[in-house]
Order: C-alpha cells, then sequence, then structure tokens
C-alpha cells in the first residue's frame, strides 16, 4: 500500500473509513476503497479529489488499464471506490460518472473437480483443514463463510447450518452433512477448551456485529458466538485495536488444499473455491434442480447459477466429434 498523505488527505480518509462504517461494508470493502482513493490522490499528486475532474479520473483509470494491466474486476473496484469517494464521502453527484464506461468481465467456466479427484484430495488432507475443507465442499459455502460460523450456527437437531452476513448482507441455510457431525461435535469440544482459556485469562470477546455489541457489551464472550473454527493464537482486531481471538487465518486452507493437491496428483488449479463449484456440479449431475441449487449457493440471480450447466456439458463431452464418425 503507498503511504499515508500528509495535510487533507489523512482527514479524508478518516472520512472514508467513517462513511464505509457507517454503511456496514465489510473490512475487505473499507481496506480496498482507502487504497484505491489514496493511490488516486498519491497519482495526481496530492491534490484534493474536489480540485478534480472526469480527465483525471479518465487518466486514472487509464494508467490502470494500460500501464498496470490490471484484470477488469479490479479495474471496476477501482472505479467504485472512487464512485463511493464522490457520492458518499464528498457529497458530489458528478454526471459524467455514470458515462465512465467499466469493462466487461468475460465469463471462466470454474474449475471443478470429479468426484473421485474430490476424494483424493480430502483423502490427502489432514487436521482441522481437513475438516474445514470437507465442510466447504459438503456445503457449498464460500472460505469465509465456514471460517466464520459461530458455535450457535450449528443445529444438529434439524441437520442444518445457518450462514450469517454472506456475500451481499443475505442469511441463508445449508444442509449439515451428516457425514461431518462426529467431527464437527469434536471440533466444537476443541473450541470449547479455548473459550474456557479465554475467559479464564479474561480476554476480549470474539468479534460481534456492532449494533448487537453495543446493546449486550458482554455478548461476544459467550459460548454462543464462539468461532467454530478458532485461532490458536490472539490478534489484534485491525478495527478497533483490540487484543481477541479471531477465526482461523483463511491463508492456512489455501496452503494446505495445494499441498494437498500436489500430494493427490492433481493438476487442475484447485482452490478453497474450487470445492464450491465442485459442490454445485455434482449436485446438478445429482438430479437436484437448478432453483435449489441457487439458494444453497446464495446465488441472488439464476443466471450466476447456469455457469455449472455449462460445465456439465463440457464433462459430459457434449456434441459427438465428426472425426470419432470418420474413424467408426
Amino acid at each position: 500500500m503507498l503511504p499515508a498523505q500528509a495535510g487533507a488527505a489523512p482527514r479524508l480518509l478518516d472520512q472514508v473509513r467513517s462513511r464505509v462504517r457507517y454503511l456496514h461494508y465489510s473490512l475487505r470493502t473499507e481496506q480496498a476503497y482507502l487504497y484505491w482513493i489514496r493511490f488516486f490522490i498519491h497519482f495526481h499528486g496530492r491534490r484534493h479529489p474536489r480540485d478534480l475532474g472526469a480527465p483525471h479520473v479518465e487518466a486514472f483509470l487509464s494508467m490502470l488499464a494500460t500501464e498496470r494491466h490490471v484484470s477488469a474486476a479490479t479495474h471496476n473496484q477501482a472505479l467504485s471506490a472512487l464512485l463511493f469517494l464522490y457520492r458518499e464521502v464528498l457529497g458530489i453527484e458528478l454526471p459524467w460518472m455514470q458515462q465512465v464506461r467499466r469493462p466487461s468481465q468475460a465469463r471462466r467456466l470454474p474449475s471443478v473437480l470429479t468426484r473421485e479427484e474430490i476424494l483424493a484430495l480430502l483423502q490427502a488432507m489432514e487436521g482441522p483443514m481437513r475438516l474445514l475443507a470437507r465442510l466447504l465442499y459438503g456445503t457449498g459455502m464460500r472460505l469465509l463463510e465456514g471460517l466464520r460460523l459461530r458455535v450457535k450456527d450449528i443445529d444438529f437437531d434439524r441437520h442444518v447450518i445457518v450462514v450469517r452476513e454472506a456475500k451481499g448482507n443475505k442469511d441463508r441455510v445449508v444442509m449439515l452433512p451428516q457425514a461431518l457431525a462426529g467431527e464437527l461435535r469434536a471440533q466444537l469440544v476443541h473450541a470449547r477448551v479455548l473459550w474456557q482459556l479465554d475467559r479464564r485469562q479474561q480476554q476480549a470477546g470474539v468479534d460481534v456485529p456492532h449494533a448487537l455489541e453495543t446493546k449486550y457489551p458482554r455478548v461476544g464472550q459467550t459460548w454462543g458466538w464462539y468461532w467454530l473454527f478458532p485461532s490458536p493464537t490472539l490478534a489484534t482486531d485491525p478495527r478497533s485495536g483490540v487484543i481477541r481471538r479471531h477465526h482461523l487465518y483463511e491463508e492456512r486452507l489455501h496452503r494446505a488444499l495445494k499441498a494437498a493437491a500436489a500430494r493427490a496428483g492433481i493438476e487442475k488449479r484447485v482452490s478453497a473455491h474450487t470445492l464450491r463449484h465442485s459442490f454445485a456440479t455434482h449436485l446438478l449431475q445429482g438430479g437436484t434442480d437448478i432453483r435449489t441449487v441457487q439458494e444453497l449457493l446464495g446465488h441472488s440471480d439464476v443466471s450466476t447459477t447456469m455457469i455449472y450447466t455449462h460445465v456439465l456439458k463440457v464433462a459430459a463431452g457434449g456434441t459427438a466429434s465428426p472425426l470419432d464418425s470418420l474413424a467408426a
């Protein structure tokens, strides 16, 4: 990241930070917006954005595309940050901003593993990373959705898991795989040991939604709100500065999946999201209707889920090649 600016820029960034938190944007969105706004100001000689206009925004976005060669998604993120700055922080509606063209993002077929590859991958893993990988494949959750699960979100009686504040700040319910019930109960035992240790040492409670913490200041110390996958070490909260226990760091699963894929001899690109893609594809292969898969994945539009039908066509071989008829 670029260094913080002197003079007006730090005060402006504080306004951005305050507005982002008021609107309950995620920490990652806050960090990304601050980065791009700081970069934009630095690129134009630390001039205040009020003194900049359409040519300056277009020059900045052009630099990202021609010199930095950023992806379409990164380009759109930078533009969204600048729109947020002018609309939400400076209170300036600039008509020309509506005319700035966003680069179109190409729709790529996701990487999907076969059932045999999934089995080999999971067998090559061990410990909590194996449980987490099995949970993501068995439910279709995103990585952070799995890591942010609380004790109270696991319902063994109804065989469901409640995914809260997912992408788009939406809640949804997914199945609790029966094959994982025993391992999840064991994980709860492990998590409770750490929770009891934190209580004996009078550590700060885990992070909870701000409004809830304001109304119930000690709710973060209760067992129900504790992480299902707590980190073995304490860390400083990046927003409040409080030293507390967070959930497991997501990079741990990335490293474990990469190592397991190598041991299993899988040449495809494997990530936590590959498990989610494989979950959706295998459900459709098994005859689950696409609307159900859409709800389980938390997609707002069924057209997003439709990408997996294209994966199925590829996996099934699609139309026979004319070369095969010649050979016959």
